[in-house]
């Protein structure tokens, strides 16, 4: 199986985010929909953003206690960039996914 993670080849997620709301020029637009057709993760992070829009205010604090543990625990994975190749694999096995 396949690592699910952001390679060094990936877009930044602030350019995967840029590319979802439309505040991406088109010519880098492109390059962003050819690495979305092979690159499971990256369209599962512009899915996400699809999903879950920006709400305005980058104030906004979301506390870990209001927010699913394996949830926050897969966002705190993503935002320290934990090399754990099998941190992600125990957050699957959990029984309370």
């Amino acid at each position: 199986m396949a690592k699910f993670c952001k390679s060094e080849d990936c877009p930044t997620s602030e350019d995967l985010l840029a590319f979802q709301v439309g505040d991406m020029p088109l010519s880098e637009g492109a390059g962003v929909r050819q690495h979305l057709a092979v690159c499971e993760f990256c369209a599962a992070e512009v899915e996400f953003y699809e999903s879950y829009p920006e709400s305005g205010e980058s104030d906004e604090q979301v506390e870990a206690d209001s927010m699913p543990t394996p949830l926050y625990e897969l966002a705190e994975a993503l935002l320290t960039k934990k090399r754990d190749d099998d941190f992600f694999d125990r957050l699957m096995e959990k029984e309370d996914l």
